[in-house]
C-alpha cells in the first residue's frame, strides 16, 4: 500500500493560493468584502485540514485494534502505514500550529 501525500500537497496548495489573493487584495480599496472572504477561507482551511489530521488519527487506531482482535483483512504493514501517516499528520498540524502562534505573537509586540 503506498501513502499518498495529496493531503499535504492540497494544505500547502491551499496556503499558497491564500497568499496569492492575499498579495492580490494589498492595491487600494481591495480591503473591504474580500478581506473577510479570504479570512474566512483560511480559517475554513484550517479547519478542515484539523479534522483530517483528526480522522487520521481515528482510523490509526481503529485499524490498529482490528488488527489486534485477529481481522483477517488488516495487515501489519497497514497499521504501521497509517499510524505513520497520522504521525506525520499530527507533527505537520503542530509545526502550522507553532508558526501561527509566533506570528500572533509578532504582530502583538508590533501593536504594543
Amino acid at each position: 500500500m503506498t501513502v499518498p501525500v495529496t493531503p499535504l500537497a492540497s494544505a500547502l496548495a491551499q496556503i499558497q493560493s491564500m497568499a496569492a489573493q492575499a498579495a492580490g487584495n494589498d492595491a487600494p480599496g481591495a480591503a473591504g468584502a474580500s478581506g473577510a472572504a479570504t479570512a474566512g477561507g483560511f480559517a475554513a482551511a484550517l479547519k478542515a485540514s484539523v479534522d483530517k489530521i483528526s480522522d487520521d488519527q481515528k482510523s490509526a487506531v481503529n485499524e490498529s485494534q482490528a488488527f489486534e482482535l485477529g481481522a483477517s483483512n488488516v495487515s501489519l504493514n497497514d497499521v504501521m502505514v497509517d499510524m505513520q501517516k497520522a504521525n506525520i499528520g499530527f507533527q505537520f498540524g503542530l509545526q502550522v500550529r507553532n508558526k501561527l502562534v509566533s506570528a500572533y505573537t509578532d504582530l502583538m509586540q508590533i501593536s504594543v
